[in-house]
């Protein structure tokens, strides 16, 4: 069947946009109102319905005068000049200071998998276009707005979100993910009552604090769950708001706070996506719809076919203490434990001491390279390792070359002294010429030197955001600008080095989002190492973000935020849940040590290709104390990872099982190591044990402990293997 179809709801003009799991029905009210008829599943019987009265309970008016207004009704998008009170999606105002517009359909457009619907308001000539793109396979809807001035005045954008949507009457929970600095993603759930509750940034990029990601389920509900996440690195918002009548209405978008957009005629604006989806299975169905659009359709194409490979990171190492021969001996370490990439962290370039000059220098230091950079970046290679780079360029120390030649290149206002943040201020990049004094800058870097990788960091937010060189009417742009600016720069140098891979790092875990995730390959998320800690940051991550996206570190035990000990096992397998990276002091590593983490990077590498381009099923959520599981699923089915931890053990419990999820219940699989047989019907109804054998040696704590399974698909011939029960 088609995507995207014409039809009628209760008489309306209505359009059916359709995927392999959901559907989305929006017609057009009187008045020019976009209504959200349904969001949510399909099973294919909707066509049967629709011509009829509509199915939505609507609010019982309390006066037959306020018929007319659309307040409980779920709107697809809200605009101020509805016949509505809630929330609006779209604020724009008129040369005499008006913002009241009144849409009316002008356009339709069924292209393939994509619907077009385009209004007008004659009155002030603006035009309004919604785009639906439904990524069918994957189960996503991808919604965005452009907005276009057709008039002969100028308009102002007060307000644009990429989507509303709007679901019946319900009692209804919201998912988000919030946390703080080395505590990032936590998983949070809120019951909604009337009223208003908003997610957002305000700090000039996504934040530690929450995400632009979201999902929604009825109280007291497991299976349907409406979700989604907005592709911006930048300010942003998210509203939901619960009616009357319990209707919920969302809206998500660039966060309206500070920010304009200046329309003169014939000029337009696009907002950025929000995609979107639902999934009757609950979060972990829902995180898998995300998983699988973001491997294929938004993390950059010239890598998706390559696994991120393990790497090395120099920081917890070496700090700002960067020098060639010491850089050279973790190198040469590295390359033994089976490391694929070294990367150098900050400390490299510049008077770079410590954090108090040289960013924005990005020319290396000539008494730590006394032989330059190449010097390293060949020794590197010659080991059989790609080689990375730390850069951070979108910052200046105000002790640098840079800042002293061009100190109107920052962020501020003229009468407002500048704020520091970790000793630095954040460059303009709305302006042309920091844009391209930048590219310069890392192009002539990358250019001189073989670098495959870079670590694109950002460790400050924004304050005194000005731009007193524009136009009055366009400076408060400057915050959509400056972040449509840093794409358009990391874009440019991905054109010019393909084969350049790129993490997004931002004091940790401070901006991963779909927008930053379409220019970049992986994402840091946390600066917390602690392998307890990281469990939940990387639970509530991949509620959102694929594993093949997500960094995973093992540092040295004490873990440098917390002081914490823990197996070097331990360790590495929380690390491995997504795409596995070292730091700390592996030259201070012992013999058994380095024997047991090449082992370990080994057996990663065996099962990297299930974890990072599998399905992920987390079955025990991680907690503060107790058992946690985690799988991993092949896309053919043929292979499962199982990570099982074990979180201070609590004395007394009894044992556990672990009932696997979506295997082929037909087929036999074998475990590997001891090559016991069972049929995944039996792995997933009977499940695998999550209790450990007594530690070694005897008196040693039942605290951090961890196993990694891998149970692959055997064919008929395997039936003389013995089965064993599970």
């Amino acid at each position: 069947m088609p995507a995207v179809t014409r039809t009628t709801c209760a008489g309306r003009p209505a359009w059916l946009v359709r995927t392999s799991c959901s559907a989305m029905l929006v017609s057009v009210a009187d008045g020019g109102a976009l209504v959200l008829d349904h969001w949510g599943g399909d099973g294919g019987a909707l066509d049967g319905g629709l011509n009829g009265d509509s199915y939505l309970p609507h609010t019982p008016w309390n006066r037959p005068s306020q018929a007319h207004f659309l307040d409980g009704v779920p709107l697809a998008y809200s605009v101020h000049g509805d016949r509505a009170f809630k929330e609006p999606g779209l604020v724009v105002a008129r040369q005499d200071g008006s913002s009241v517009s009144r849409l009316t359909l002008s356009e339709d457009h069924v292209e393939g998998d994509v619907l077009r619907l385009v209004f007008e308001d004659p009155g002030s000539g603006l035009l309004v276009e919604h785009r639906f793109a439904a990524a069918v396979e994957h189960g996503i809807v991808v919604r965005d707005v452009r907005v276009e001035n057709r008039g002969a005045q100028p308009l102002r954008v007060e307000r644009i979100a990429s989507a509303v949507l709007g679901l019946p009457p319900a009692r209804y929970q919201s998912w988000a993910l919030t946390g703080r600095w080395g505590d990032e993603y936590q998983l949070t759930r809120r019951d909604l009552m009337p009223g208003k509750v908003v997610l957002d940034s305000r700090r000039g990029f996504t934040s530690h604090e929450a995400n632009p990601w979201f999902a929604l389920t009825e109280a007291g509900q497991d299976g349907p769950v409406w979700f989604g996440a907005l592709a911006w690195s930048g300010n942003w918002s998210i509203v939901f708001e619960t009616e009357r009548n319990d209707a919920l209405h969302v809206v998500a978008g660039i966060n309206p706070f500070d920010s304009a957009w200046h329309l003169e005629p014939g000029e337009s604006f696009r907002t950025p996506p929000l995609v979107c989806g639902y999934a009757d299975d609950g979060l972990d169905g829902a995180a898998r719809l995300m998983h699988r659009y973001q491997r294929d359709h938004v993390l950059p194409a010239r890598h998706r076919g390559t696994p991120p490979p393990v790497h090395y990171n120099t920081w917890l190492a070496t700090s700002f203490d960067v020098e060639v021969g010491h850089q050279v001996e973790l190198a040469t370490r590295a390359a033994e434990l089976g490391v694929e990439l070294f990367v150098v962290d900050d400390g490299w370039f510049g008077a770079r001491r410590d954090d108090h000059a040289g960013l924005g220098d990005w020319v290396v230091d000539p008494v730590k390279f006394p032989g330059g950079l190449g010097e390293l970046v060949d020794e590197v290679h010659r080991l059989g390792m790609k080689f990375g780079i730390w850069l951070e360029p979108e910052m200046v120390n105000p002790d640098s070359d840079l800042h002293r030649a061009h100190p109107d290149w920052v962020l501020h206002l003229p009468d407002r002294e500048t704020t520091l943040s970790r000793n630095q201020l954040v460059l303009n990049f709305a302006r042309d010429d920091v844009r391209e004094g930048v590219v310069e800058q890392v192009r002539a870097l990358l250019r001189e030197h073989r670098i495959d990788f870079v670590k694109w960091d950002h460790n400050r937010p924004y304050t005194e955001v000005g731009w007193p060189q524009a136009p009055v009417e366009r400076r408060r742009e400057v915050w959509v600008r400056h972040v449509r600016g840093v794409y358009e720069v990391i874009a440019r140098l991905r054109a010019e080095f393909p084969d350049l891979m790129i993490e997004t790092c931002a004091g940790g875990g401070g901006r991963a989002d779909l927008g930053i995730l379409g220019v970049a390959d992986l994402a840091q998320v946390s600066d917390n190492t602690d392998p307890s800690d990281r469990l939940r940051v990387q639970h509530g991550f991949s509620r959102a973000y694929a594993p093949r996206a997500m960094v995973g570190w093992v540092a040295d035990a004490p873990e440098p935020t917390t002081g914490r000990t823990s197996p070097l096992e331990f360790r590495f397998h929380v690390a491995m849940q997504g795409v596995l990276g070292i730091s700390g002091d592996i030259l201070a590593w012992g013999d058994d040590e380095r024997t047991r983490a090449a082992g370990l990077i080994a057996e990663y590498k065996r099962v990297r290709p299930t974890i990072q381009d599998g399905d992920q099923h987390w079955l025990v959520p991680p907690s503060d104390r107790g058992p946690c599981a985690v799988q991993y699923v092949s896309r053919d089915r043929d292979e499962v990872v199982v990570f099982v931890y074990q979180v201070r053990g609590v004395v007394g419990e009894g044992p556990r099982r672990l009932r696997l999820r979506g295997l082929d219940a037909g087929r036999r699989y074998r475990r590997s190591g001891d090559g016991a047989v069972t049929t995944g019907a039996a792995l997933m109804a009977v499940g695998l044990p999550s209790a450990f054998p007594p530690p070694e040696p005897p008196g040693h704590t039942e605290d951090w402990r961890s196993r990694v399974e891998v149970w692959r698909a055997v064919g008929e011939e395997s039936g003389a293997v013995r089965q064993e029960e599970v």
